[in-house]
């Protein structure tokens, strides 16, 4: 596995993680221990994101990252196993 698609496998399991914790958090919005795992996971997300978005581009439209250039058209695209 190349670094690339370990990083990618990385954002998609936080990604996973986050979205089940929200849904807990859903029905249990006072819980401490799910806010504090929420905002645990939250960060590491972040943290992997930008480390992707650095190295490899951006994943959607939504991690623009300000500079002149429109990046998200440039590829290989997240699903282009050639790429990784």
């Amino acid at each position: 596995m190349s670094e690339r698609q370990a990083l990618l496998k990385r954002i998609q399991v936080l990604a996973f993680c986050l979205h089940d914790a929200a849904l807990f958090l859903d029905v249990n919005p006072t819980n401490a221990e799910a806010l504090e795992y929420y905002r645990k996971h939250n960060d590491l997300y972040e943290v992997a994101m930008d480390e992707f978005t650095t190295k490899y581009g951006p994943l959607s439209p939504g991690n623009y990252d300000g500079g002149p250039r429109w990046k998200w058209i440039d590829g290989p695209w997240p699903w282009e196993m050639e790429g990784n």
